[in-house]
């Protein structure tokens, strides 16, 4: 499946970095919440088994856990948060969907639309950008020791679309109703999942170099580090070359 975007695999590299700065636990906090008011009970609710996972994966306290879920339960403040979309579009022509967690949502939109605006881009109407996009499961799975062709025959037979080799993982896509499933078949099998979420994958690519990957990548960066800010996805790509050069 081609389109999911370089801006994932960045994104994990750049993982210690989010965690050091708190804003880590901040987002698995947010998650928990907003993943409990659909129940407090994991076994019941797996957005929230996810969240919890997720968040044991790194480190996170069980007492931090288990105050978000009250919060989202209804026992806390947990009920002024609401979760909200943005559309938007940056250098070089790029779509870009916003995903936030916010208790004031005036305060957000205008601070997401100065964001857009000062960094090259601009907001979109809703839909405008979100028809390229389709949601999906994406199980990473760490190459080392996985024999791919095995791996392929045990995700497709248990229900997921298609398998990309990444540089350091294998990634795993899934409609929405066989990701739970996959997942659990893959983790019984003993696969090293070394994450496993929710993605906007886009239809259409954009390749981009030079200044305008430059431009993306801090657009995209200066998005992350907005308080109200959970995910970002774009439809830009970026080859390896590139990348290096930008690393350097």
């Amino acid at each position: 499946m081609s389109g999911h975007s370089k801006w994932a695999t960045i994104k994990r590299k750049k993982g210690a970095t989010d965690a050091a700065r708190g804003r880590l636990f901040t987002r698995l906090i947010r998650e928990i919440t907003m993943a409990a008011r659909l129940g407090g009970d994991p076994a019941g609710n797996p957005r929230l088994r996810l969240a919890i996972e997720t968040a044991r994966k790194n480190s996170m306290p069980m007492d931090n856990i288990k105050r978000a879920i009250l919060r989202g339960s209804g026992g806390d403040d947990g009920a002024a948060l609401e979760e909200i979309l943005y559309e938007g579009y940056g250098p070089g022509g790029i779509a870009v969907l916003i995903e936030t967690v916010t208790d004031n949502r005036n305060r957000t939109v205008s601070e997401i639309r100065h964001l857009l605006s000062r960094n090259g881009g601009s907001m979109a109407e809703a839909g405008a950008v979100a028809w390229n996009f389709h949601r999906k499961g994406v199980i990473s799975i760490t190459r080392a020791g996985v024999a791919e062709d095995d791996l392929i025959m045990a995700a497709l037979e248990a229900g997921a679309e298609d398998v990309k080799t990444e540089d350091e993982t294998f990634e795993v896509f899934c409609p929405l109703d066989t990701f739970e499933p996959v997942r659990k078949a893959l983790e019984e099998k003993k696969y090293p999942v070394a994450s496993a979420s929710l993605h906007y994958i886009p239809g259409t690519i954009i390749k981009l170099e030079g200044a305008p990957a430059e431009q993306a990548m801090k657009f995209m960066e200066a998005l992350e580090e907005h308080d109200d800010v959970q995910n970002v996805f774009s439809n830009f790509d970026i080859d390896e070359t590139t990348l290096a050069d930008l690393d350097a």
